[in-house]
């Protein structure tokens, strides 16, 4: 028994060493690519980052990170920055912060050697016998090549192409939602006659078809706006916008008034110390994908499931994936030759629970826009979001993760640590 003992951890260890020279690629370097890297990173798995952009920065003002994902985030020693850089105070269970501070905490955990700017993703394709490469095609005509590519490249993601196997823009669809975006500095508000105080938690203004969020941000320093407005008749996917149409546009702030004029003056006031407002129609990934992962190829965050941004939980399900990806992946007994078994059964785990938050996200929509079944009342809204963030927050991922663990060793992928 002994020398079957030791035989078996001469075998864990070579496995590791096998699990090491993996090298993965990751397309996209916002929130949900950065923190995948931070995670391949800390075990032990090399990763290279290509970045669209000529540097690391997202399209947007502020978001908020649920407490599934801030347990993540502590868990990969990052936390801690990222409430640095927000101005918030130590302990938080929930962040709002913005996307720049967000970034810029992740990126002190990543090696300049990982990164490579200006590197637009165009395709990835399979080159070579077996054991074959992966490589990607950027648009300046360069390559890369890796054993396993992550697409982390948002809604808009060409490695969602190869996954397909056709267009990427095939489910892409209009969520019949748009939102109207602003800063605005706490002083200029109270000067302005603001007469409420948004520095402790998000406040949510309901309207029909319509409602805002506000929300603090740098410690209460800055004021996020969310306004947005919704077309409850049509079904998500049956209206089409033309696809070179922008999806963020400046307005005139006479625009972002007049669609909110009914809201009252507290509001109004508010929305008019917005001086740069942004439009923003929201796009999601509709139908559903039937999968996440085509052989060595996997999808985390908007670009396997983007969805509406109602519960908060885009970015949390990104840092899920990409902690479940980081630790199969990152697991002694995944090799180049199982490592598509893995993938698979990371999609398996994943795509149920991101579906079901996906469509949670819809329906806390409706609720907030005057469509929820109770009604809009605050009796009615109050009934109908009780509960509404628990299986967002209160999650255990930890669970999905023995579950991935125990289906590989049922299917002989791993060997059971049981007979370690």
């Amino acid at each position: 028994m002994l020398q079957e003992r030791h035989a078996l951890s001469g075998i864990y260890q070579s496995l590791y060493e096998l699990r090491k020279n993996i090298e993965v690629a990751i397309v996209g370097g916002g929130v949900c690519g950065l923190t995948c890297a931070v995670a391949l990173k800390r075990r032990g798995v090399p990763v290279q980052i290509y970045e669209a952009a000529a540097h690391f920065g997202e399209v947007g003002a502020g978001l908020g990170i649920g407490t599934n994902a801030t347990r993540i985030l502590d868990n990969l020693e990052v936390l801690d920055d990222v409430l640095k850089n927000s101005e918030q105070g130590g302990g938080s269970k929930s962040i709002h912060a913005s996307w720049a501070a967000f970034l810029d905490a992740l990126v002190q955990h990543i090696d300049k050697d990982q990164v490579h700017f200006n590197k637009r993703c165009i395709g990835v394709a399979e080159v070579g016998p077996k054991p074959s490469k992966l490589v990607i095609t950027f648009s300046d005509g360069t390559h890369a090549s890796a054993d396993v590519v992550l697409g982390a490249d948002g809604l808009k993601s060409a490695v969602r192409g190869a996954v397909l196997g056709t267009d990427p823009f095939s489910v892409v669809s209009f969520s019949n939602t748009v939102c109207y975006r602003g800063l605005v500095p706490m002083e200029v508000a109270k000067a302005a006659g603001v007469t409420r105080s948004y520095t402790e938690r998000p406040i949510c203004y309901v309207g029909e078809d319509k409602h805002l969020i506000v929300y603090p941000l740098m410690g209460g320093k800055l004021i996020n706006l969310v306004a947005f407005s919704a077309n409850y008749e049509a079904a998500i996917g049956e209206q089409s916008l033309p696809r070179d149409e922008p999806s963020v546009m400046p307005v005139l702030p006479d625009q972002l008034l007049d669609e909110y004029k009914a809201f009252g003056s507290e509001v109004v006031t508010l929305l008019g110390c917005v001086k740069q407002p942004s439009k923003w129609v929201i796009n999601v990934v509709y139908p559903p994908l039937q999968s996440y992962v085509k052989g060595r190829i996997a999808l985390l965050g908007d670009a396997a499931h983007a969805m509406l941004p109602h519960l908060g939980a885009g970015a949390g399900q990104g840092i899920e994936d990409a902690e479940v990806l980081s630790i199969l992946i990152g697991n002694p007994q995944t090799t180049l030759e199982n490592v598509e078994e893995v993938l698979k059964v990371y999609d398996e785990i994943r795509r149920p629970r991101a579906q079901k938050v996906w469509e949670g996200s819809v329906e806390s929509g409706r609720i907030a826009s005057g469509h929820g079944p109770s009604g809009n009342s605050v009796e009615g809204l109050r009934k109908d979001f009780t509960g509404m963030w628990d299986f967002v927050w209160k999650y255990d991922l930890n669970t999905d993760v023995q579950a991935a663990v125990r289906t590989l060793e049922e299917r002989c992928v791993f060997v059971p640590r049981s007979r370690v």
